[in-house]
C-alpha cells in the first residue's frame, strides 16, 4: 500500500535519483508556466493574471481527490502521509507576512528559485532575501518563542474542523473551488477584453477546458463521497505488516521489559489501562491513564502529536482488551505501540502474588485476584522497581514518526 519510500525501495543512489528528478520536473513545470517571472506572479494581486490562482487551486483539488479517491479504494495509507501541524495564530502571521512578501518581491521561495536559475536577476536577488531572512530568522527567534509555538493544534483537518465526513467535505470543497477558479477567471478575460488582448477563439477554447477540468474534479469528489473513507477495522484488516506482528507475539512486552523501557532516560513511556473503572481503582500500575475502549480512536490523534521516543504500552486485566485497544493504535499507524503481556493479572502474579487469593475460575480479561481494598497504584507491587541491570529490548524497537516536512508555496 502506498506511500512508497523510494530510498528504501530502489537504495540510497536510486531513491535520491528519483527525488531529484521529481524536483526538476516540479521547477521545470513552473518555469513552463511561466512562474518564474514576477509580473505574471504579481499580476494576481492586480485581477490582471489569474494564471498562478487557477494553476495552485487546481492543483490543490486534483491532489485532494487524487489522495481521498485512492485512500478510500485502500491504496494509500492516509495517516502516513505528512500534514504540517496547524500552529494556527503565527500560521495567520506567517501567512500575511509571505504574501506581503510575495506582492513586494514578486516571488514566493519556490517561484524565486525557478527565475533565478533561469538566470533572472530579480530572482537572484530574491533568493538571497530570503537565504538572509531565514539567517535573521532563526538568530531573533528565541525572543518570541513561546508565540512561535502557541496555539499549537496538531495534525487539524478540515473534516475535524466542520465535524464532517471527509467525502463531504471533500464534495464541498471541489465545488467551491470550481466557482472560484471560474470567477477568477471571468476576472481574468474581463481585463484582457478591456486591453483587447483576448479573442473570441481563445475564451472558448479556455472555457472548453476549464469546462472538462471541472467535471473531472466534480466526479472525482462524488465518488470520494459515495466511497468514504476507510474505517478502523478496514485500516487494521489491510495492515497485514501488523497483523504478522500480533501473530508472531511480537507485540506483547513482557513486564520486566516494559519496567526497564519505564526508566529509560530515552523513552517517554504512556501506560494505558483499558479496564473498567472498579478494577482500575482497585489495583493499577503507577501512572497508568484509564481510557475506555471506545476512547481510544479519539486519542489517536494526541498519540500521534507525541515526540520520537514515545512509546505506549496498553494493558487489560488479561490481555484480550488491550490487544483490540493496540489494533486501533497500530492500525492509525501509532509508532512504538506495545501490548503488557499477561496484563495486570500477570504483572501481579509476578510481583505481588503473595498480597492477593487467586480466583481459579474466572471469566475472560477479567481481575484473577481479589483485591480486598481499592488503593489504586498505592499497593507496594504497582510501583515497577528499577531493573539493576539493564538488558538489550528484545520485542520494543523504537522507530521513528515519518519524516516532517515544511508546506509552501512551489
Amino acid at each position: 500500500m502506498a506511500p512508497f519510500d523510494p530510498v528504501e525501495a530502489l537504495g540510497k543512489p536510486l531513491g535520491y535519483l528519483v527525488f531529484v528528478l521529481f524536483g526538476m520536473g516540479f521547477g521545470a513545470t513552473l518555469e513552463i508556466a511561466g512562474f518564474g517571472l514576477a509580473h505574471k506572479l504579481v499580476g494576481q494581486f492586480y485581477f490582471k493574471d489569474q494564471t498562478v490562482f487557477k494553476t495552485m487551486f487546481t492543483s490543490v483539488l486534483v491532489a485532494m481527490v487524487l489522495i481521498f479517491f485512492t485512500t478510500g479504494m485502500g491504496w494509500l495509507d492516509y495517516d502516513r502521509i505528512f500534514v504540517p501541524p496547524t500552529y494556527f495564530w503565527p500560521g495567520v502571521l506567517g501567512g500575511l507576512l509571505l504574501g506581503f512578501g510575495i506582492i513586494i518581491g514578486g516571488y514566493c521561495p519556490g517561484t524565486s528559485m525557478v527565475s533565478s536559475a533561469s538566470g533572472h536577476l530579480d530572482g537572484i536577488f530574491f533568493v538571497a532575501g530570503v537565504m538572509a531572512g531565514g539567517l535573521l530568522f532563526g538568530s531573533v527567534v528565541d525572543g518570541f518563542w513561546e508565540f512561535y509555538n502557541s496555539s499549537f493544534m496538531g495534525r487539524f483537518t478540515l473534516p475535524e474542523w466542520l465535524g464532517l465526513p471527509t467525502g463531504v467535505v471533500v464534495f464541498g470543497a471541489v465545488v467551491m473551488g470550481v466557482l472560484l477558479i471560474w470567477g477568477s477567471d471571468a476576472i481574468e478575460k474581463a481585463w484582457k477584453r478591456r486591453e483587447g488582448t483576448l479573442t473570441q477563439d481563445e475564451v472558448k477554447k479556455d472555457r472548453k477546458i476549464l469546462g472538462v477540468v471541472s467535471v473531472v474534479l466534480i466526479l472525482g469528489a462524488f465518488a470520494v463521497m459515495v466511497i468514504g473513507q476507510p474505517t478502523l477495522a478496514d485500516a487494521w484488516n489491510q495492515n497485514a505488516e501488523k497483523q504478522a506482528l500480533l501473530a508472531e507475539g511480537k507485540a506483547f512486552v513482557p513486564a520486566e521489559e516494559m519496567t526497564q523501557a519505564i526508566y529509560d532516560p530515552l523513552i517517554n513511556p504512556i501506560l494505558l489501562d483499558v479496564r473498567s473503572e472498579r478494577d482500575y481503582n482497585l489495583y493499577h500500575l503507577e501512572g497508568a491513564r484509564r481510557v475506555d475502549l471506545e476512547q481510544i480512536p479519539g486519542m489517536i490523534e494526541e498519540l500521534l502529536n507525541e515526540p520520537d521516543g514515545t512509546v505506549v504500552f496498553v494493558m487489560s486485566n488479561d490481555e484480550t482488551a488491550a490487544v483490540e485497544a493496540w489494533k486501533m493504535l497500530v492500525a492509525k499507524n501509532t509508532v512504538n505501540a506495545y501490548v503488557l503481556k499477561g496484563g495486570v493479572n500477570g504483572w501481579i502474579e509476578e510481583f505481588g502474588a503473595d498480597k492477593f487469593v487467586p480466583i481459579e475460575d474466572h471469566p475472560d480479561d477479567a481481575l484473577a485476584w481479589i483485591i480486598p481494598e481499592a488503593r489504586g497504584d498505592k499497593w507496594s507491587s504497582a510501583i515497577p522497581e528499577q531493573p539493576h541491570e539493564k538488558k538489550p529490548y528484545e520485542i520494543i524497537k523504537l522507530q521513528k514518526k515519518a519524516p516532517t516536512g515544511a508546506g509552501g508555496c512551489g
